[in-house]
């Protein structure tokens, strides 16, 4: 058993408004600046939709992620290493700016210097940031926010369930799922990289580009079914979500996490055994990988998991960090933190609680008691729209694990709803969900009014690893904020103020 540390994530989607706050304070802090234009390390997609870039999860198309191979071996989807270096100098399967969005500013000097008395009102119109050519927008990294679902029927996730499903889309919901890289266990990625310029850290398994390395081979982009790497135009390298490793290395969370007006980000450490990360990835049955990579997780509380990371050199302060980890009790403790398609067995580490708030409307619009447990638990299972169409986004189409979470968020709701109007205690609901009532007023707690503190634990970077650290981004131009073409901001983490 080899222990290894992991920063992860989890989004409480039932908390998401889709005010892209995340988005936006990414961009300033990260790809402000020429060659980014497109790029978005964070941003916040409309579901039911094809998402951005367009149809990134039709992996039929884009050969991203790992597949078994005859033999049940793991094997990249897009082909061994004989087979990429046979197209690196032209590879198919990638994204072109059409699949992204052709980035628009604005002549807005025009509105202030037009020459008086002109008998026509001065316009700014749309320029292409890439060409400055005038053009017509017809596509945006949130294009799908004002539709409302409306192109949901070309959802690549959609297209997978049954005829009545995709006929009936628009009777479901839409909710908003924002994404970023996912730092994977298992990242193609870094495996179809030829330079081997995309790194996983060992410290705290965020993944990187080493800007030195990379030759811009682009295999990174096809490799990644999640479509999170992108390429700077200007030099012709990959970039990616840094996980704001800067800020975490301090104590902080994420740039994005930490401006959530939501507050719908938890950050954490969780611990787990690398050597069984290759068998979780590769159980035959898609439906078994959420268990497989749940069981990959190790319990810091453990006497001989806490003794054994500490045998491998790890701080004490990220033993006690995983220990208080908001991570892994939504993902191991309470089991209603999900993975976002963990059929691409890259076994991701941006983990979701799927919404609920469509199935207490809904048990509402049909004439049920959304505040009764037995109605909402028949309106979930009746609801066989929306627990298929999560399923798809974050089980490979078990919706037995769907319903099961969210039964678990429901029955929250009616015992603390209970609890706080006349302070009984629903056992028979307890019992139907498997939890006590110390679990459920906890999970209620972690999901609803947690602090900043319970939501964000992070360690700091431990002092005896700051000079390695140091030599480490040294060693990784691309990594550092002050190399050329890089973010290059004043502060831009804000280290000098913790809140």
């Amino acid at each position: 058993m080899r222990i290894r540390a992991q920063v992860a994530m989890v989004m409480n989607l039932d908390k998401c408004i889709g005010c892209h706050t995340c988005s936006v304070t990414c961009k300033q802090t990260w790809t402000n600046r020429e060659g980014t234009e497109y790029v978005w390390f964070n941003n916040v997609e409309t579901k039911p939709g094809i998402g951005y870039p367009k149809h990134y999860e039709d992996q039929d198309r884009w050969k991203g992620g790992w597949i078994l191979d005859r033999k049940g071996r793991l094997t990249l989807r897009s082909g061994g290493r004989a087979k990429r270096l046979s197209r690196i100098f032209a590879n198919p399967d990638l994204p072109s700016i059409d699949d992204y969005y052709e980035p628009a500013t604005f002549d807005k000097d025009l509105l202030v210097s037009a020459p008086a008395g002109l008998t026509d009102t001065p316009v700014k119109r749309p320029r292409s940031a890439l060409t400055g050519e005038p053009m017509a927008i017809t596509w945006g990294a949130n294009w799908e926010d004002s539709l409302g679902g409306q192109s949901g029927q070309d959802d690549p996730s959609l297209a997978r369930m049954a005829t009545k499903v995709k006929l009936e889309f628009e009777k479901t919901f839409m909710f908003h799922l924002p994404r970023i890289c996912e730092h994977c266990l298992n990242p193609a990625c870094v495996s179809a990289c030829p330079s081997g310029a995309m790194y996983k850290r060992a410290e705290d398994g965020i993944v990187l580009v080493d800007q030195d390395r990379c030759r811009g081979w682009r295999m990174c982009v096809s490799a990644c079914p999640y479509k999170k790497v992108y390429v700077n135009h200007a030099t012709g390298k990959a970039e990616k979500c840094t996980l704001c490793f800067p800020r975490i290395e301090a104590g902080l969370p994420t740039i994005c996490a930490e401006t959530c007006v939501g507050r719908l980000r938890y950050l954490g450490i969780v611990l787990y055994d690398e050597d069984a990360v290759l068998a979780a990835a590769s159980v035959p049955d898609p439906q078994d990988l959420l268990d497989a990579q749940r069981a990959v997780f190790l319990d810091p509380r453990d006497p001989g998991v806490e003794r054994a990371a500490r045998d491998a050199g790890m701080p004490d302060e990220w033993i006690e960090a995983a220990k208080l980890s908001p991570i892994r009790k939504l993902i191991s403790e309470y089991r209603i933190a999900l993975p976002l398609h963990p059929e691409y067995r890259t076994l991701p580490m941006v983990w979701y609680v799927p919404p609920l708030s469509p199935v207490l409307d809904a048990a509402g619009a049909a004439g049920r008691d959304d505040a009764d447990a037995d109605d909402v638990f028949h309106t979930i299972r009746d609801l066989r729209i929306p627990v298929e169409y999560l399923a798809e986004l974050f089980t490979a189409g078990d919706t037995e694990a769907v319903a099961g979470v969210l039964m678990k968020l429901a029955a929250m709701r009616s015992y603390m709803r209970s609890r706080t109007l006349d302070g009984t205690v629903a056992q028979d609901l307890l019992d139907r969900i498997g939890m006590t009532a110390e679990q459920v007023e906890a999970m209620y707690r972690l999901l609803a009014v947690a602090k900043y503190d319970e939501r964000y634990v992070i360690p700091a970077a431990h002092a005896k690893d700051a000079a390695a650290l140091d030599a480490q981004a040294a060693g990784h131009d691309g990594c550092a904020l002050d190399c050329e073409g890089g973010p290059g901001m004043s502060d831009p983490f804000h280290l000098s103020a913790r809140p």
